[in-house]
């Protein structure tokens, strides 16, 4: 039986419409195509851009489209790269993504990590010189649609205070494990290292919230709140920093985000010789991005027969079901089911696209003298 589930609140008072899912990822790999992205090419980056609008990720949806054709338009990303393996030692591996895109990179990465792990137990992949990859998760579910468990890891240009200091030192650096079950969904952690993603701060200035108290402070260390665009964009002038998740200081952990942010970057950044920190860039500038990622795929097998892992994973879930419910809960959530349900749901009933973004899309549709074949279902 069809459950019908959205985890982003539609909020009554913002226009929306919906789309199906199918155009709407037909239109955006024309957009890609038309901007001299092979065809392969621009398939996986709608592939992902949509999907995060399908999972209920919209931060990460259409609405960040023009982050990524400005980059190619102003020559920052490489639609020619020639992304190589440049180390190759048993399990692990090392990719230069030559600064293509990073759902790109990331893809070949991850493909390369599944590969390896079937052979030798586990795979182990970092790409450098690459690009903003779009959501972890996407890639840590292509290992687990084979039955392997995936790990992702990403940094980004720095828009994070580390705890205890004043300015944007980290990136959002997120951190996605995806774990296969016999029957789905499969389990998904897919987050940012930072109290919230940019993303969503850029999606609120679109729809014209309001951003809480606990986001953002500023360059004085006062937190502010209130008018979306007035702190994207002293986010942008490097006048305000995203807090690491846990806020700020130690009380409430946030010395945790900032930890996992930092060797994150450590990992994907330093160690895969791409950039770091405050060295990240942003996909739209005068200098490579300079992004590094870390792909992992891990065979259950090589530890135990997968119908068992299987059978312990359902085990531990439904203990973790059958705890008692908080009063003020609607139900008791693994992670990964809301993203699922609110897919299946996109699948059957289009994709809500809030008034703003859809006028964007459209406007950038022009731009390019593609034609529009998108319909309104609502």
């Amino acid at each position: 039986m069809f459950e019908y589930y959205e985890k982003e609140a539609l909020h009554p008072s913002e226009k929306y419409v919906r789309i199906n899912y199918l155009d709407l990822m037909k239109l955006v790999s024309t957009i890609f195509r038309t901007l001299s992205v092979v065809e392969k090419d621009a398939d996986t980056v709608a592939d992902v851009i949509v999907t995060a609008d399908l999972m209920g990720i919209s931060s990460h949806g259409i609405q960040r489209l023009r982050r990524y054709v400005d980059g190619i338009r102003t020559g920052n990303v490489n639609v020619k790269s020639e992304m190589k393996v440049v180390e190759d030692h048993k399990a692990v591996a090392l990719i230069d993504a030559d600064n293509g895109l990073g759902q790109v990179a990331a893809s070949k990465g991850m493909n390369l990590a599944i590969k390896k792990a079937e052979t030798y137990g586990i795979g182990l992949v970092l790409v450098r010189n690459s690009n903003h990859f779009g959501i972890a998760g996407y890639y840590s579910l292509m290992a687990t649609g084979k039955g392997l468990i995936g790990v992702t890891l990403t940094n980004s240009e720095n828009l994070v205070a580390y705890t205890n200091t004043l300015g944007p030192t980290l990136g959002t650096n997120p951190i996605a494990v995806g774990i296969p079950r016999e029957c789905p969904p499969p389990i998904l952690f897919d987050a940012a290292t930072s109290v919230v993603p940019v993303g969503k701060i850029e999606l609120y200035r679109k729809l014209g919230r309001q951003i809480p108290e606990g986001w953002v402070m500023d360059e004085h260390g006062r937190m502010i709140s209130g008018d979306a665009s007035r702190i994207h964009r002293k986010i942008k002038e490097d006048k305000a920093a995203i807090l690491p998740l846990g806020g700020v200081g130690e009380e409430f952990g946030g010395h945790k985000g900032s930890g996992l942010s930092f060797l994150v970057d450590i990992i994907s950044g330093v160690l895969s010789g791409s950039s770091w920190g405050t060295h990240v860039g942003y996909t739209v500038a005068d200098k490579p991005a300079g992004v590094g990622h870390t792909l992992i795929a891990l065979d259950v097998e090589a530890f135990m027969p997968k119908d068992k892992f299987f059978s312990r994973v359902q085990e531990y879930v439904q203990e973790i079901k059958s705890t008692s419910k908080h009063p003020k809960a609607d139900r008791i959530w693994i992670p990964g089911e809301k993203a699922w349900l609110t897919k299946e749901t996109r699948i059957k009933m289009g994709i809500p696209v809030s008034g703003a973004v859809y006028e964007d899309l459209k406007k950038l549709v022009d731009e390019l003298k593609i034609r529009w074949i998108l319909d309104q279902k609502t």
